[in-house]
C-alpha cells in the first residue's frame, strides 16, 4: 500500500461513488424496494477498498450487513465484474440474480447474507484458513452498528481474538441508526469498548474521508496478533440530500424504504456522470487486473478416506466413538479437514483429533452459533469442516446459521451426538427429539443416522469425500454390532455407503420393521423375539429420513405392512417421510404403526426411557402382534 492516496486515486474515488449511489438510487427506486441508506453510508468504504485493493489482490470480502446489496452490487458494477443495466432493471425481481440480500449467485460475493450475525462469523472462518494455510492473504468483514446487538458477533468477536487473526480487518458501519430507530434509543452498546475488551485493535475513522480510510487500513496492517476493526463514523443516506438530513439526526427514515420516481428525479440528474467521467472509469476499469469467478468452485476437493476401521461383535460400542475414530483417521491423512467443538471435545469424541493434530482442531467456546457460520467460511477457503456439539443445541440453536450455509451451498459436516433419548439422564432440554424436522426442509443438506459404530465409520468416511452440507445424528450409549446370519458385522470393510441406502438386516415375510440408528438394535432384539411367536418380520435399516432405496420399499409392497420405529418424535420424523414417499409412488400399505417418541421424556437410562416410550425390543414386539391380528 502507498502511504498516501494518489491524486489520480482520489479522482477516480470521486467519480467512482457518485457513479455507484447512481446506481444505488436507481436499484431501489426501480425495485421500489430495498436498503438505501445503509447502502449510501458505506459505499465510501466499499468503493476505496474495492478500487484500491481488491481490484490487485482479489481478497476475500464478506459483506455480513447483506441488506446493503445495492452498495455492493454497485461497486461490482462499476468494477466491471456485471452488467450495471442488468442488475439496476433486476433488482430484486423474479429471475434476476440480484437479490435483496447478497448472494454468491453474483460473482464478487464470497458468502451470501441476510440474518444478522452469521456473515461475520463466515468470515472469521475465511480469515482462519488463511491462517492455517500460512499466506498473508487478508480477510476484509464489513458489520452494521445495529447488528453488532446480535450475541453471534460477541462469539466471534472473543473467537477471532483468541486466534490472533491479524489478517482479519472488519469495516463497522457506525451511522448510528438501526431499522427502527437510532442506536442509542433501541440498545445503547459502547461498541469501541466491546470490542477492546474483547482483544481487539479498534481504529475510529471517517467513513466518508478517503485519506483517512486509506490511512487505516495501513495501521490495520501493521498490527500483529490481533484482529482489527474500523469503526467508521458514517451518515445513513450520505450524499444524497433527500436522505442525508434525516440521517445526521439519527432518524431510520431511510433504512428500508425506497424513494418514488418523482422525489429522486433532481438526484439522479446530479449524480449521472459527464462523458468525460465515464471515459475517465472505463479506461481504469481496463486496468483491473482480478477478475472473479462465478459462484467460487472449490467442489473438487481431494479426500483420501483411509481404511474402514472394523469393530468387533463381542463388544459394546457407541457411534460417537466410531465418528471420533474415523475423523482421527482422515485428519491424519489429510490436512484440510479439520475438527470443530463448543467445549464438547471429549463429549463428541473430537479429543483424540484435539491430542494428536491439535493444528486441526478448533475450539470455539461455547458458542454454537459462531461454530456452524465459521465452518461455512471455512469450507470455501479449501479446508473441510467437521463442527460437532449435541443434536439439541446443533439444530435448535444453530438452526438459523445451518441454513444459511444451505443457502451457500456450503460444504460443512455437522455431527451431533447425544441425539434422541439416548442421551438419558440429562433430560428433555437435551434430549433432541426434533432435531430430524429442524433439518428435513434444508435442501443442500444431507441428513444421515447411523445404525452401529461400523456404519458410522462409513458414513463419515463418505460424506468427507463428497462434497456438500450435512447433518449425522447419533445417540450416547452404547450399542452391539449389527451382524449378518453368519455372525460376522453387517457392515464390514468391504461395505461402502450410499446416500440414503436402506439395508436388509434380516428376511421376513409377514411385515417390515424399519428402524434408524440406536433403536435399530431394539427392532434386532424385537424379530428374534417375533420368531419364536411364528412371525416373521423382515428388519430394513434406514439411514436417512430424506431418501430412501427399492430396498425398503420392495419390502413393503411384499408384507403390506409397515412399522417405523425411531429415536425421535413421530411429528415428522422418518415414519411421516415413509408415508410421504409412498404416496408420491403410489405403494399401498395396508396396516401402518409409527414408534416413537411422543412427549417429553424424564430422566433415565436410555434402556429405561426406550421402554417407557414402547421402542425397545419388547415395545416393538407387542405392536408388530397388535399388527398380525
Amino acid at each position: 500500500m502507498t502511504k498516501q492516496l494518489s491524486k489520480e486515486s482520489q479522482e477516480l474515488l470521486q467519480i467512482f461513488t457518485k457513479s455507484c449511489r447512481h446506481s444505488i438510487l436507481s436499484m431501489v427506486t426501480n425495485a421500489q424496494s430495498g436498503h438505501p441508506g445503509g447502502a449510501l453510508s458505506c459505499i465510501d468504504y466499499l468503493s476505496l477498498l474495492y478500487t484500491q485493493v481488491i481490484a490487485n489482490t482479489g481478497e476475500p470480502v464478506i459483506v455480513s450487513n447483506g441488506h446493503i446489496s445495492p452498495a455492493v452490487y454497485a461497486v461490482l458494477a462499476d468494477m466491471g465484474y456485471i452488467d450495471k443495466k442488468e442488475v439496476i432493471n433486476g433488482f430484486r425481481t423474479f429471475g434476476s440474480p440480484y437479490e435483496g440480500h447478497v448472494t454468491r449467485h453474483v460473482p464478487g460475493v464470497w458468502y451470501g447474507t441476510g440474518p444478522l450475525g452469521a456473515g461475520i462469523s463466515a468470515a472469521s472462518g475465511f480469515a482462519l484458513a488463511e491462517k492455517k494455510k500460512g499466506t498473508d492473504t487478508r480477510v476484509f468483514g464489513l458489520i452494521g452498528d445495529g447488528e453488532a446487538e446480535e450475541g453471534q458477533v460477541y462469539e466471534m468477536m472473543n473467537f477471532a481474538a483468541k486466534y490472533k487473526l491479524d489478517n482479519f480487518i472488519v469495516f463497522m458501519d457506525y451511522n448510528e441508526v438501526q431499522l427502527s430507530d437510532a442506536v442509542e434509543k433501541i440498545m445503547p452498546v459502547d461498541f469501541k469498548k466491546q470490542f477492546q475488551v474483547a482483544g481487539w485493535h479498534v481504529i475510529d475513522v471517517d467513513g466518508h474521508d478517503m485519506n483517512a480510510m486509506w490511512e487505516a487500513l495501513q495501521e490495520a496492517d501493521s498490527i500483529k496478533d490481533k484482529p482489527i476493526l474500523l469503526l467508521a463514523h458514517t451518515i445513513m443516506g450520505h450524499g444524497v440530500n433527500l436522505m442525508e438530513p434525516a440521517g445526521k439526526e439519527y432518524k431510520s427514515n431511510w433504512h428500508g424504504k425506497a424513494p418514488k420516481p418523482e422525489d429522486i428525479e433532481n438526484e439522479l440528474l446530479e449524480l449521472r456522470l459527464t462523458a468525460e467521467e465515464q471515459n475517465i472509469l472505463d479506461t481504469w476499469q481496463k486496468t483491473v487486473s482480478w477478475m472473479p469467478k462465478n459462484m467460487p468452485d472449490v467442489k473438487n476437493i481431494n479426500v483420501d478416506t483411509g481404511t474402514p476401521r472394523l469393530y468387533d461383535t463381542d463388544k459394546l460400542t457407541d457411534c460417537r466413538s466410531g465418528y471420533g475414530n474415523a475423523l482421527l483417521d482422515l485428519a491424519k491423512t489429510n490436512k484440510h479437514i479439520i475438527a470443530l467443538t463448543a467445549d464438547l471435545a471429549s463429549s463428541v469424541k473430537t479429543k483424540a483429533v484435539q491430542d494428536e493434530l491439535p493444528d486441526q482442531h478448533i475450539e470455539c467456546g461455547i458458542a454454537e452459533q459462531h461454530m456452524v457460520s465459521c465452518s461455512g467460511g471455512l469450507s470455501f477457503s479449501g479446508m473441510i469442516p467437521f463442527c460437532s456439539t449435541f443434536g439439541a443445541f446443533m439444530t435448535s440453536r444453530a438452526k438459523d446459521q445451518a441454513r444459511v450455509n444451505d443457502i451457500n451451498n456450503a460444504n460443512v459436516k455437522m455431527v451431533a451426538t447425544h441425539c434422541g433419548l439416548s442421551v438419558g439422564e440429562d433430560g428433555p432440554t437435551h434430549q433432541a427429539i426434533d432435531d430430524l424436522n429442524s433439518f428435513l426442509g434444508l435442501f443442500n443438506t444431507k441428513v444421515i443416522e447411523p445404525a452401529d459404530a461400523n456404519h458410522c465409520d462409513r458414513i463419515i468416511r463418505s460424506i468427507a469425500k463428497e462434497y456438500g452440507n450435512a447433518y449425522v445424528r447419533m445417540g450416547r450409549h452404547k450399542l452391539p454390532v449389527l451382524t449378518k446370519e453368519d455372525g460376522s458385522p453387517y457392515f464390514d470393510t468391504s461395505y461402502v455407503y450410499t446416500y440414503g441406502s436402506c439395508e436388509k438386516l434380516r428376511e421376513g415375510n409377514d411385515l417390515t420393521i424399519t428402524a434408524a440408528g440406536s433403536v435399530v438394535a431394539e427392532a434386532f432384539e424385537a424379530i428374534k423375539l417375533l420368531k419364536e411367536k411364528n412371525i416373521s418380520a423382515e428388519l430394513i435399516i434406514l439411514s436417512s429420513p430424506k431418501q430412501f432405496d427399492d430396498t425398503l420399499f420392495n419390502s413393503i409392497e411384499k408384507t403390506k405392512k409397515l412399522i417405523v420405529v425411531e429415536d425421535h418424535n413421530t411429528i415428522a420424523g422418518y415414519g411421516t417421510q415413509i408415508l410421504r414417499t409412498l404416496h408420491e409412488k403410489h405403494i399401498h400399505v395396508n396396516k401402518f404403526t409409527s414408534l416413537g417418541v411422543k412427549k417429553y421424556a424424564l430422566s433415565g437410562k436410555a434402556q429405561d426411557l426406550y421402554k417407557e416410550a414402547g421402542i425397545d425390543s419388547v415395545g416393538i414386539m407387542k405392536a408388530c402382534e397388535e399388527m398380525m391380528k
